[in-house]
């Protein structure tokens, strides 16, 4: 099944992103989390590459046991970092002897520093639309890309990243996700410029849960996006105290969804860190999960 099949209808749905698993232990808790998602019925399970296109084995292999061991309809990472135009045929070649047809095409972050300067492989591509064009030549599959409600880091401005969206969907891309925000106002404006300039696609919002100190400290220093910073004074009380500070951060990420709802945004998608308290917990407060009402342990 395509996602573009599983979102864009009448009830709000949502979707949840995965990490490959570095070791035994990790692979025993990502499946640990999968399994307790698998029955609120998310939209699709996404699973990244590592730093750098790093673990793209690990991804494929994930990406392919969820597709053929759970219910769940899977979406694999692609990215040109360190990759050959060739070996990028592979990887796409890997996911659809797997029976994976959804891809996210996203042009990658450079090893060792996400935020470092990005260069492309010698014999490879150099921006994203060009990964939607050559996974769009090879195959059936349904293609997302990213986008970035305050702009990708590397953008000179907000007008040049939106003009790299449209790129992207005019390629042949089905729908959008965005890096995280911990505030609607910018997703909201990128999502309106982007239907103004003809691009009705689907935009799923990325939402972090705000569970601890680092993740609202980590999250807006790598995706570029503001510290509002009357969330900040909300939160920062408790730094000491991570009990609160989670109980404040889940209320915190609630009401941003449910403005996002509320302004007819039609799926969210989740970052999971692997774990699946967080987002089980939120699905259930947004009423978000399958209407079987199956429990989670």
């Amino acid at each position: 099944m395509k996602i573009t099949d599983r979102i864009g209808g009448d009830r709000p749905v949502f979707s949840v992103e995965f990490m490959p698993p570095k070791d035994e232990a990790g692979e025993a808790e990502l499946w640990k989390a999968i399994r307790r998602l698998e029955p609120l019925d998310p939209a699709f399970a996404s699973v990244t590459y590592g730093a750098g296109g790093s673990s793209r084995d690990r991804t494929v292999r994930t990406t392919g046991r969820i597709a053929s061991e759970t219910t769940l309809v899977a979406m694999a990472h692609l990215t040109a970092v360190s990759h050959s135009v060739a070996e990028l045929r592979h990887v796409i070649a890997e996911y659809a002897a797997a029976g994976i047809r959804n891809i996210l095409a996203v042009r990658g972050d450079p090893p060792g520093d996400p935020l470092g300067e990005w260069v492309a492989h010698p014999e490879g591509l150099t921006y994203a639309d060009e990964l939607v064009t050559l996974a769009r030549r090879l195959g059936d599959f349904c293609v997302g890309v990213a986008a970035f409600p305050y702009g990708h880091p590397r953008s000179p401005d907000e007008d040049s990243d939106l003009e790299r969206l449209i790129a992207k969907v005019r390629a042949g891309a089905d729908f959008a996700i965005t890096q995280l925000f911990l505030e609607p106002e910018g997703f909201l404006r990128l999502r309106d410029r982007l239907s103004a300039a003809g691009c009705e696609v689907p935009m799923l919002p990325g939402i972090m849960p705000l569970t601890t100190m680092r993740t609202l400290r980590r999250g807006p220093e790598l995706s570029g996006a503001p510290l509002p910073p009357g969330l900040a004074e909300r939160l920062e009380r408790y730094a000491e105290d991570p009990v609160s500070f989670r109980a404040a951060g889940m209320d915190l990420t609630t009401e941003l969804c449910e403005r996002l709802l509320a302004e007819g945004v039609g799926g969210l998608h989740f970052y999971t860190f692997n774990r699946s308290t967080a987002t089980s917990e939120l699905v259930s407060r947004l009423d978000l999960g399958a209407r079987r009402g199956a429990a989670v342990a």
